[in-house]
């Protein structure tokens, strides 16, 4: 599988793409620049690829799962309780199309601040 590097503020992340038309969308679009937004704890990007919601979406992610979000467009990584979560669950706006999976711990973006900026490439 075809890897990524996401470099957001101090934290770089790198991630495994999945076998998804997300997955290839994204990776058609590399490399991005953007600014990090936050909530809760999430860190989240606008990112110019658009993508349909897939079957499988949903809303509740498990660390470590690097997520599509069709309505921002985004790109939204969870890592802990967002405003909306339930309990210790980490719960995204909205379903979310899952098309990544952090090799690293994503706990560390608990250091972004919004406005943090952000490059992803793709990685050989």
């Amino acid at each position: 599988m075809a890897r990524i590097r996401m470099t957001i503020g101090g934290v770089t992340l790198d991630a495994e793409l999945l076998d998804t038309p997300t997955a290839k969308a994204i990776a058609a679009a590399l490399p991005l620049k953007a600014s990090a937004m936050t909530w809760g704890e999430e860190v989240y990007f606008d990112v110019p690829v658009r993508v349909a919601r897939e079957k499988d979406a949903r809303a509740v992610v498990t660390s470590g799962e690097i997520a599509y979000w069709p309505e921002g467009p985004a790109i939204a990584i969870g890592f802990g309780r967002t405003p909306i979560s339930q309990g210790d669950e980490c719960r995204l706006a909205s379903p979310c199309n899952i098309f990544a999976r952090a090799l690293g711990d994503v706990k560390s973006l608990r250091a972004v601040r919004a406005g943090a900026a952000i490059a992803v490439e793709a990685l050989s």
